[in-house]
């Protein structure tokens, strides 16, 4: 175990041997790290689980009050995966709502100045550019891209393997697998990069393709293209997820008429 002399650490705290904690670091009540994880100087942790190998950058913020003024103080938490990248003045908040969590799974990229706000779950290899920011209950897929500056409405989701451009804003859901741009981000084709980078096939890549062409076309409303789309595209199980996305939005998807090459 390193721990610098000027480290605070309260005796709550669960550290095993292999972690590494920097100067001026602050570790506060009911903070859990796992093995080898770093925790960089002027870092303040709280009420927060970090996975192995995960890196904290200097001035990052996890496990903090949420900003929500229906929290009394009830006890959540903040849970961080394996092998996760936080720079500088990350800010994660733990959860409203007794016993929940705002959870970031594994292998995430949090740049400088992202914030992750209460009762968010982002599942595995997410990647958020500087100052991105998200509102309560946001939900983002696995490998998804977001933009720096970017900023989502709280409860919206961001579909897997989807890239968002920088200083998008939405109020609704993200397609998967889509390139989106602007405010809100319309889809503009899929994010074939990425898709290919995932290892999707070039049929995989085709069907979504074509589906996207229905659900974008502007002559459906968004639950009779999904009902199209499952009818007549090849249901792969990106598809289906594409499909099924759709079917459970509660507020609503971002799709306008757009061309596709």
């Amino acid at each position: 175990m390193t721990i610098d002399k000027s480290a605070v650490i309260a005796k709550s705290a669960i550290i095993p041997d292999s972690v590494t904690i920097g100067p001026n670091v602050v570790i506060g009540e009911n903070v859990v790290l796992g093995e080898n994880v770093n925790v960089v100087a002027n870092a303040y942790l709280e009420h927060c689980e970090i996975g192995e190998g995960t890196t904290i950058s200097p001035f990052a913020s996890i496990g903090t009050p949420p900003q929500d003024l229906s929290y009394k103080n009830e006890p959540t938490k903040t849970v961080i995966g394996k092998n996760c990248l936080i720079k500088e003045y990350v800010t994660v908040n733990r959860a409203s709502g007794e016993g929940n969590a705002t959870v970031i799974g594994n292998k995430c990229l949090l740049m400088a100045s992202s914030h992750v706000a209460h009762n968010c779950k982002l599942e595995d290899e997410v990647i958020m550019a500087n100052l991105a920011t998200l509102g309560g209950h946001c939900q983002v897929g696995f490998g998804a891209f977001i933009g720096g500056m970017s900023v989502f409405h709280q409860f919206v989701r961001i579909g897997e393997m989807c890239i968002v451009s920088g200083f998008s804003a939405s109020r609704m859901d993200i397609l998967p697998y889509c390139k989106g741009d602007g405010r809100p981000p319309v889809p503009h084709g899929i994010n074939v990069i990425g898709l290919k980078r995932r290892g999707l096939t070039l049929e995989e890549r085709t069907n979504l393709k074509h589906a996207f062409k229905i659900i974008c076309s502007g002559e459906h409303t968004i639950l009779k293209a999904a009902d199209i789309v499952e009818d007549t595209i090849p249901q792969d199980r990106y598809t289906k997820k594409l499909v099924e996305f759709i079917r459970t939005t509660k507020r609503g998807i971002v799709t306008h008429p757009t061309s596709f090459q």
